[in-house]
């Protein structure tokens, strides 16, 4: 015969066990005793363990007078078995039925609450029957207001619980602030909790590691390890877990494993941190023996495990081995699995098998945003543009347009920009507004990127004014598009902005700006760049350095360019072929092809660019033979295809040594329609060596092609002063006035000890005019004493040669140069060992002036460099 206390005993033992036999056995024998009544609340809690609330409340509907100890447990056998509705209907009734709840009611009703308006009342409830004194009742109110998002609610509701706090309690304090990002208050309230002399559980530590991953306090992390192995909760598998995911998303792979393999006992879950700290920090290869380990100790691995180990095998190029997990998981009819197909279609994606990564992507018969950004953003990478934008309004049109995030429009504005699609640009940007994605600095970059490469700085500036950003990488993008569209001075003005805001610049910003430096020939503002570079140990950065070499080079610093390029770590192509060019657009062309046979030499492809640098090299050194030999052998000795530049630079310098009718046939035999820069090279030639036809058949293409550049009009014009063909000239200078073309005044500046000094041709504004000129007449005694001759066929005033001579020896270049002259009195062509030191100390349009002069060693420059620079102009 079982005693009450042995039935009710045996029920609760029943219940967590769930032996829904042997527990129906009794409540059968209860019924054949008449002790139904009795045992009806065990039978509650029973039914309630075993996940049959339909029992559960057979047995209620049973009682002919429930008590509030029946109605709280038909409320917890509704709620536990994921019945919230009917939780809250059986509370209700409760309440309408004048039953008074208790402190075990309140806390089960509060995880069901649909909304914080609900949990409100329930907690107006609980203050007016004096339960929110409850602990546990306090602990589920702030549990509540946590999970509804007011955290500050909850922190009130805690902090009111004052003493009759609980482990329970702080730990719902510290979930609540990790569920709502606000990791460093988690951390805080823990150090409150350590303080107060309360000992934390596994939970606890569990919460607080999650927090010092959520914030990346790596310190903080170190010290509640400690903590937790010096209370002997490193061998709780959820705080071990917690521990090695925390090193393994802050990059510490080696702590992760340390934790990891001190576990007593590894689950699937602690596999899956580790693998995907690996993968997520490059250590693919690692990630993957990690693997071979986990199945070798017959640990079965899941969909989140495969999903990562499909990451490192695109990420090492283990294509064999994703195709067998692939196989695998199609065997194991896991394939339509999202975690795993987003896995498959990045690794497909990656290793270039695009039309294997859409199989994946339409077998899916669900796709979320993570698989359709996979597949665009593979797409974008492999340079399948049109596809992305495709992909991208299929998306829109199957109603996601409100849940793409900054991934998906990152890589649809890379397309858009390559594609240089101003409206699909001005579509994603009102997109980006619409969903309030303006503000994120990879949507911003993105927008800014896309719009300067469709020819539209103006919505590019417009969009960074308007984003406020004080981001450094929003900074570093519109510099980059400031001096990529000729921008060069805003560009310096914004990094001035950067530091006088405080933003620490790093490579990639400077590296912006040595380019802006270079596209101005800024050589001054390049140095104070170069020292930026070497107060935050930059100079060894591959980019950076790369750009100081183009921005020396550009500059005509010769000398800086080249210890630069010898300063480099390493040399890649980017690095030769910036040498290479600096040397032959400053008239080195035996010296660039030197070094571009060293560079082959030491095994370093070149690339289309140090080829178009190896053409001009050529050019500025007339060996013309040296040219068509690399120019023919292009495809079958460096595998690298003609392009129309190459065409360009073949045609100028067959052009410029007289073998116009080579370069026509050249133009004629082009696989692609000659452009305007092959046009100009033949109408550059054709005035040097007097073809008016050639010239005007020329013009007439370049008409049609840039119909507004005033420099077609004055090219032709010279060729036909040249030849002497004065009434065709005077045809041309007529059409430019029909026409409305309008050459500007050519303008020459320079800059000393901070300002700079303008001048036009004749000009005689400048207060040192007299200095000027008067310099200008006694270097041209010395000119004309070392045999100068004026080149004045080109001179488009129909007047004697004398008038001729004086008109271009005024012109803007010799006006500013003469100015640097006066201001530096060491020149001319015999000069001491102490004055050749101090000239190489001149800026580099005066040392270029003495070596091209007084050395004997002038060539033309023909590169479209600022006209500062323009040399040949200057020494005519």
């Amino acid at each position: 015969m079982r005693t009450p206390g042995t039935i009710g005993a045996a029920l609760a033992r029943f219940g967590v066990s769930r032996s829904l036999l042997a527990g129906a056995h009794l409540h059968s024998h209860l019924l054949k005793s008449g002790l139904l009544a009795v045992f009806s609340n065990h039978l509650l809690s029973f039914y309630s363990r075993c996940r049959l609330p339909s029992a559960a409340r057979a047995v209620f509907d049973e009682i002919p007078d429930p008590c509030h100890v029946s109605w709280s447990s038909l409320v917890t056998a509704y709620s536990n078995n994921g019945m919230p509705r009917d939780a809250l209907w059986a509370f209700r009734a409760m309440r309408e039925r004048g039953v008074p709840c208790n402190e075990f009611a309140l806390p089960v009703v509060l995880k069901c609450v649909p909304d914080v308006w609900f949990g409100a009342q329930v907690h107006a409830l609980a203050v007016a029957t004096r339960l929110v004194q409850d602990v546990f009742v306090a602990n589920a109110l702030v549990a509540m207001y946590g999970g509804f998002g007011m955290v500050d609610e909850a922190r009130r509701m805690f902090d009111e619980s004052g003493g009759e706090r609980n482990a329970v309690s702080w730990n719902g304090m510290i979930s609540a602030y990790v569920k709502n990002d606000r990791c460093r208050d988690a951390i805080g309230v823990f150090r409150e909790m350590v303080w107060s002399g309360e000992r934390p559980n596994e939970f606890g530590f569990s919460c607080v590691v999650n927090a010092c991953t959520g914030s990346r306090d790596w310190e903080t992390g170190r010290q509640v390890h400690g903590m937790v192995v010096r209370t002997g909760y490193d061998k709780d598998v959820f705080t071990a877990n917690a521990l090695v995911d925390m090193y393994s998303k802050l990059g510490d792979i080696e702590m992760a494993a340390v934790v990891f393999e001190k576990m007593p006992a590894a689950d699937v879950v602690s596999w899956n941190a580790l693998i995907a700290g690996c993968v997520t920090h490059w250590h693919d290869h690692r990630a993957l023996e990690l693997l071979l380990q986990m199945k070798s100790l017959g640990v079965v691995p899941n969909v989140f495990t495969l999903s990562s180990v499909l990451k490192a095998c695109a990420g090492v190029g283990a294509f064999n081995l994703g195709q067998q997990i692939h196989g695998f998981m199609i065997k194991a009819d896991a394939d339509s699995d999202e975690f795993v197909a987003v896995g498959l279609v990045d690794m497909y994606a990656k290793d270039g098998f695009l039309d294997d990564a859409r199989k994946v992507f339409d077998f899916m018969p669900r796709r979320d945003l993570i698989l359709w950004n996979a597949l665009i953003s593979g797409c974008s990478h492999d340079g399948r543009h049109g596809e992305v934008l495709s992909l991208f309004h299929r998306m829109r049109k199957e109603g996601l347009d409100l849940d793409v995030n900054r991934t998906t429009l990152a890589a649809v504005l890379k397309s858009t920009a390559s594609l240089e699609a101003i409206c699909h640009t001005r579509q994603v940007h009102a997109l980006a507004e619409k969903i309030g994605l303006l503000s994120d600095s990879h949507v911003i970059n993105g927008l800014i990127d896309s719009y300067w490469k469709c020819d539209r700085l103006d919505y590019a500036i417009k969009v960074f004014e308007e984003s406020c950003s004080d981001d450094i990488i929003s900074s570093t993008s519109m510099m980059t598009a400031l001096s990529q569209c000729d921008h060069g001075e805003d560009a310096i003005k914004l990094f001035v902005q950067m530091l006088r805001k405080g933003l620490e610049p790093d490579s990639f910003v400077l590296s912006s700006l040595l380019n802006a430096c270079a596209s101005l020939s800024a050589y001054e503002q390049g140095k104070q760049v170069h020292a930026h570079l070497i107060k935050r140990q930059f100079t060894s950065d591959v980019f950076a350095g790369n750009a100081l070499v183009y921005t020396y080079a550009k500059c005509g610093s010769i000398e800086d360019a080249d210890m630069a390029f010898s300063r480099l770590p390493e040399r890649g192509v980017v690095s030769w072929s910036a040498m290479i060019g600096g040397l032959a657009q400053h008239g080195h062309g035996k010296r660039a092809l030197e070094l571009f046979h060293r560079m082959l030499d030491e095994g370093v492809a070149p690339n289309n660019i140090t080829l178009t640098s190896v053409l001009s090299a050529c050019n500025h050194a007339g060996l013309v033979d040296d040219a068509k030999k690399y120019f023919e052998s292009m495809k079958e000795t460096f595998g690298i295809d003609r392009t129309e530049e190459h065409y360009a630079c073949m045609i100028d310098i067959l052009g410029r040594a007289g073998k116009l009718e080579d370069a026509l046939e050249l133009v004629n035999n082009m696989p692609f329609q000659a452009n305007a820069a092959v046009w100009g090279a033949l109408l550059g030639a054709s005035r040097v060596h007097r073809d008016p036809e050639l010239g005007r058949m020329a013009a007439e293409e370049l008409f049609t092609l840039e119909p507004e550049k005033s420099g077609t009009h004055v090219l032709l014009a010279n060729t036909y002063a040249s030849a002497g063909m004065w009434d065709e000239m005077a045809k041309v200078r007529k059409l430019m006035k029909d026409s409305n073309v309008k050459k500007e005044p050519a303008m020459s500046w320079v800059e000393i000890k901070d300002k700079v000094h303008t001048f036009i041709v004749g000009d005689k504004s400048h207060p040192r005019t007299r200095d000027i000129y008067g310099k200008l007449a006694e270097l041209g005694d010395l000119m004309n004493k070392a045999g100068y001759v004026p080149d004045v066929e080109v001179d488009l005033h129909d007047v004697d040669r004398s008038e001729k001579e004086l008109l271009l020896s005024h012109h803007s270049e010799r006006l500013a140069v003469m100015l640097m002259l006066d201001q530096h009195p060491i020149w001319g062509p015999n000069q001491s060992q102490e004055e050749s030191a101090h000239m190489q100390r001149l800026p580099c349009c005066i040392q270029v002036y003495f070596k091209d002069r007084f050395k004997g060693d002038y060539h033309q420059r023909y590169q479209p460099v600022p006209s500062f620079h323009r040399w040949d102009m200057f020494l005519r």
